[in-house]
């Protein structure tokens, strides 16, 4: 079961937005760029991490490269307004578990959210 989960985006509102997406009994925790993501990623260990592409001081590019060097297993799940599909192409070859796009919808979290918990549980 999913208890923990990491938003790293720059927009506050954006991060705001995802969190009340998030059931209320998972733990939520945030970052404002990628180099802080990795350094809140190392600190708590999400089960689930969401992840902007374009932010000042470290890409989400960047980011989700170094989260998935320092646990291969763990599940990005990409939020981003840039849905080419390079792009997404590029995030799916890095790890990333799948892409949303934004502005995001409560269906698409709650959705991707049930998917990643049966992972996480057969994983148990």
């Amino acid at each position: 079961m999913i208890q923990r989960v990491l938003i790293v985006d720059d927009s506050p509102i954006a991060r705001k937005m995802i969190r009340k997406c998030i059931p209320e009994n998972i733990e939520v925790y945030e970052a404002s760029n990628g180099e802080e993501g990795i350094e809140k990623f190392k600190e708590v260990r999400p089960d689930v991490t969401f992840m902007d592409l374009t932010m000042p001081v470290m890409t989400g590019y960047q980011a989700i490269q170094d989260i998935i060097a320092l646990d291969h297993n763990a599940i990005i799940v990409v939020i981003t307004a840039d849905v080419q599909m390079k792009s997404i192409k590029k995030v799916l070859d890095l790890g990333a578990y799948t892409v949303l796009k934004k502005p995001i919808k409560r269906e698409q979290i709650e959705h991707v959210l049930h998917q990643i918990d049966k992972i996480v549980e057969r994983a148990g």
